[in-house]
């Protein structure tokens, strides 16, 4: 009888945990780096957000690793002349609601991103922001029409600004900072602030593929804790950084997966200050940094030095590793602070928060500007409130990592174009201001790069912001995962991806 009673036990161990085995197997569980802010894809800029967002919405078009435009929930689209795009939708696609998405909803979505009173991200002309009308032909077909030609128009239309959402679902809640208004694989489940989100998988999704019934991401913002988490098995994707490579490296269980990047890091200068509306100050700035000694010291030298186009956008990228003001000249820099009757310095509030590469870069632009006699005090915020700062451009210098997407366009005229909603410096060229419109003007690719080419000259002599750095992306994972293979475009894509 003891003998049976120890051979139940052990049974019943056993299945237990085969049972606890085959749980963890249908949740995949993710380490952040930061806290999300909400997930109204159309007013949310932060990181930490948007790649739980990916999960939940969808556009129209999407672009595959060669920044080719591809289908999403549009399955084909055609031209009839240059301001005319008329979209065919995927049929039986299912917003979480249980509603099927129809063309009333794509015409809703853009509506409200045009909404002058939303302050939405995708409102500007690098995005929607060139839209005169969207007409509903049947339920299935939406017609949009340009009020002037926009050559980047149909990759735009990728941006997670630009997503398909639930009118129920916004009016019924207000936004959808909170709330989910997708077709997504993904629905957004709890959010226990300062701990996890957790989102789960929608039934009803149209494509298969997404094995996990729940993808958990866990905020960790100590990155050792993040790194052990992940070799514990606490985690099975973590969100890294280049310090922990060595670690990773080390680790029988993890797998390493670094990926070039269209971000660049830079400081942003409010040119309404006196200081700072002085080109000469900020040129001197520019002068006064080594670029390569902030990626070794604030990157571990995880990133290459990089202007606002980096080297990843391919033949739209401008090469500025020759240009004057990239060479650190610490008596230049004397010199032009002298000129601008600034020989004695002065002192700056610098913000910083989101991420490591931003913090850290902080202290070491504290030590180098001190050469020319800026006394810069780092302020690190929270999340929330970096964020807010940035939206109100409530800052005196601020340390940003800004995405310069796949077209020019948006490397230029979202960040540097007068009046546009990411231009927090508040900066102005009329000269700038047209070469955008020209370039956005013409599918001429040879010149649109002539264009573009001669704006980004003319922001890099100006100096508005101070760009030094495009890091590399680094994300770990578990050996016991098979599929997982992140692209810049999509580094937490699931699908196929299973558990051992």
């Amino acid at each position: 009888m003891k003998r049976f009673l120890t051979l139940l036990i052990a049974v019943v161990i056993a299945l237990s945990a085969m049972s606890t085995f085959a749980e963890n197997a249908k949740t995949l569980k993710i380490g952040t780096d930061a806290e999300p802010i909400g997930f109204d894809p159309h007013t949310t800029p932060a990181h930490a957000s948007i790649r739980i967002m990916h999960q939940m919405y969808e556009t129209l078009v999407e672009l595959d690793d060669d920044l080719n435009v591809i289908p999403e929930l549009a399955v084909s689209w055609e031209q009839p002349d240059d301001l005319t795009y008329i979209f065919k939708l995927r049929e039986g696609v299912k917003f979480h609601s249980g509603r099927e998405l129809k063309a009333a909803d794509v015409k809703y979505s853009f509506e409200r991103i045009l909404n002058p009173d939303l302050g939405a991200l995708g409102s500007t002309p690098s995005y929607a922001g060139n839209i005169d009308k969207v007409e509903v032909i049947d339920d299935y077909t939406v017609k949009i029409t340009l009020s002037k030609i926009t050559a980047p128009f149909l990759a735009s239309m990728s941006s997670i600004y630009c997503s398909i959402v639930d009118s129920e679902a916004v009016e019924a809640n207000g936004d959808l900072l909170r709330a989910d208004g997708g077709t997504g694989p993904y629905t957004l489940g709890e959010w226990v602030p300062d701990n996890r989100v957790t989102v789960n998988r929608f039934e009803d999704y149209w494509l298969d593929g997404y094995n996990f019934e729940n993808i958990e991401f866990y905020v960790i913002s100590d990155s050792s804790a993040r790194m052990s988490a992940l070799r514990t098995g606490e985690v099975d994707i973590i969100i890294g950084d280049s310090a922990m490579l060595s670690i990773a490296e080390a680790a029988p269980n993890v797998d390493v997966h670094k990926i070039r990047t269209r971000d660049y890091i830079t400081i942003c200068l409010n040119l309404n200050m006196p200081e700072f509306s002085d080109v000469r100050v900020r040129q001197a700035i520019s002068l006064a940094l080594d670029r390569q000694e902030i990626i070794d010291l604030a990157c571990d030298g995880q990133a290459e030095v990089s202007g606002f186009a980096p080297a990843s956008m391919g033949h739209w990228a401008v090469d500025v590793n020759e240009h004057p003001l990239y060479k650190q000249d610490i008596e230049k820099a004397k010199e032009l602070m002298k000129e601008a009757g600034f020989e004695n310095g002065f002192s700056v509030t610098c913000t910083v928060g989101l991420n490591d590469h931003i913090r850290n870069s902080g202290t070491v632009i504290q030590q180098q500007l001190a050469q020319i006699g800026i006394d810069v005090t780092v302020q690190n915020k929270e999340n929330a409130q970096y964020v807010d700062d940035w939206k109100n451009h409530d800052f005196e210098m601020m340390i940003c990592q800004n995405g310069a997407g796949s077209d020019p366009n948006r490397a230029v005229a979202f960040f540097f174009g007068t009046g546009a909603n990411a231009n927090i410096a508040e900066y102005s060229n009329a000269r700038v201001d047209e070469l955008c419109e020209l370039g956005a003007g013409t599918t001429d690719v040879d010149k649109r790069r002539e264009y573009y080419t001669e704006a980004i000259n003319i922001i890099l002599d100006e100096c508005p912001n101070v760009t030094f750095a495009s890091p590399y992306n680094y994300y770990y994972a578990s050996s016991s995962l098979e599929g997982y293979s992140p692209t810049l475009n999509r580094p937490l894509d699931v699908r196929n991806v299973t558990k051992e």
